[in-house]
């Protein structure tokens, strides 16, 4: 319980200090809306189900990297920036990179669920938190472009989508999400095995 409350305590600092002067405030409320929503649920949640530490490990350095974000933009992060000016890329990849990490860090807590709460066991167990991912993914992207489609905003187009002239940024996104958690799911494979 200790550690769970350094973890919060620790992101709600970092949290509050990315808060301050974001690159674009509007990009960084929209983004913020489902982080806040998402640690109150945890937080609501925890006396009813309970993740093991790696899993809020991993939640936290994602909801970090989420948050670090949101502060300057999916496009323009400055350490992915500085990467595709060293290694002459097309685009900057922090968008590519958090939606890849969503599908790694989302499936154990999805599993664990299934695991301790439904009882899910064999190849379901392993199978279901990828379709859950790959769902979870698709509602996300078609919400985000439903949003930037029916406010025609520029600004959302280029920095809350991250699409930087990419058509297909959200099959990508959701590829990239899916391919994490397949990974996930070798991963937790040969830790069962353990």
């Amino acid at each position: 319980m200790k550690y769970l409350k350094v973890l919060l305590a620790t992101f709600i600092i970092f949290w509050l200090i990315i808060a301050i002067n974001p690159l674009y405030r509007d990009v960084w409320f929209y983004e913020n809306i489902l982080t806040v929503l998402f640690i109150a649920f945890l937080v609501i949640t925890y006396k009813h189900f309970k993740f093991s530490n790696f899993t809020y490990t991993l939640l936290f350095i994602f909801m970090i990297l989420h948050t670090w974000g949101s502060h300057s933009g999916y496009a323009q992060n400055p350490l992915f920036n500085y990467l595709e000016t060293l290694l002459n890329l097309q685009r900057n990849h922090y968008d590519r990179v958090v939606h890849f990490l969503f599908g790694v860090v989302f499936y154990f807590p999805i599993y664990e669920f299934l695991k301790i709460k439904l009882k899910v066991k064999g190849f379901w167990l392993y199978f279901l938190p990828i379709l859950i991912i790959a769902g979870l993914k698709g509602i996300f992207e078609a919400i985000e472009y439903g949003y930037v489609y029916f406010t025609e905003s520029d600004l959302f187009k280029s920095e809350y989508l991250g699409w930087q002239g990419d058509q297909w940024d959200a099959q990508k996104d959701l590829i990239l999400g899916f391919i994490g958690s397949i990974i996930s799911s070798i991963i937790q494979l040969a830790r069962n095995k353990n």
